[in-house]
């Protein structure tokens, strides 16, 4: 009796754990985020101390700016505001750099599809025999003989933001089934959450 008692006890436990553990995290998220944009909007004198202060004010107060700043853009005018900004940041040294990046990266996210960001592959990294899974961003060709040549985006687990670009030529990738969305949930829980399918088509050997 008391094995069968203890045996329900450790399942149900576990159970609840597994249940428990992706809310935990979520919250935890959630609560670091609010905390880290109330830490940098509380500290302005007309928020902190004022009757109206409270925990997540500061992600409010950033969710009605951001929502001001859409309604404007999306105007007649807000659209010739955004082309003077593009038109006069992108003559300012360094200036224009930082904000071309920050411009393509934000667009390649707001619309991955239309960016060549749709496609998940398999390349041998960081030596042969060991493979892994990266997103092509882009293709060039080489100067000298024309062959093209593909921009792979190899991600860190659990970070995607951080990772490696590897130029490689299409006969070295390997094609996969695997879905953007799917890949990003692979990289986010560090290889615990596997697609469905993660079929594999092995490189084709040039002639």
């Amino acid at each position: 009796i008391f094995q069968k008692l203890e045996g329900h006890i450790l399942r149900t436990v576990i159970s609840g754990f597994f249940v428990a553990v992706p809310l935990l995290v979520t919250m935890l998220v959630i609560w670091y985020l609010v905390v880290f944009i109330d830490g940098f909007i509380r500290p302005l004198g007309w928020v902190s101390g004022r009757p109206y202060d409270f925990p997540g004010l500061g992600l409010v107060l950033l969710v009605l700016i951001f929502y001001f700043i859409g309604s404007v853009a999306t105007g007649k005018l807000g659209r010739k505001l955004i082309g003077w900004e593009g038109v006069f940041l992108s003559r300012v040294p360094v200036v224009k750099t930082i904000y071309n990046v920050a411009r393509q990266a934000t667009s390649a996210l707001s619309d991955p599809r239309e960016h060549g960001f749709s496609r998940v592959v398999f390349i041998e990294w960081p030596r042969p025999g060991m493979m892994a899974m990266g997103f092509v961003t882009g293709n060039s060709h080489k100067s000298e003989d024309g062959d093209e040549v593909l921009v792979v985006y190899i991600p860190t687990a659990p970070n995607p933001t951080s990772g490696n670009m590897a130029f490689v030529s299409p006969y070295d990738v390997m094609d996969t089934h695997i879905s953007v969305e799917d890949a990003m949930k692979l990289i986010f829980s560090g290889g615990i959450v596997l697609p469905k399918d993660l079929t594999i088509t092995p490189k084709v050997r040039l002639p």
